[in-house]
């Protein structure tokens, strides 16, 4: 069993960032990331990518 010092930021961390890159996707009616980012828990690292290297091409158009 994982250690709840570790687990508890973790769930927290990934809550935030996916609901954050959610909302942006949302925002930009861009589906197919907002379903990729529901779908695949990666603890953070998609929404990141979609965040800082998507979001902004997508604010630019």
């Amino acid at each position: 069993m994982m250690n709840p010092y570790v687990l508890i930021p973790l769930v927290t961390w990934s809550i935030t960032v996916k609901g954050l890159a959610l909302w942006y996707s949302a925002r930009a009616s861009q589906k197919a990331w907002f379903v990729a980012i529901l779908v695949v828990n990666t603890i953070g690292i998609l929404e990141l990518v979609y965040i800082f290297l998507f979001r902004r091409k997508a604010q630019q158009r």
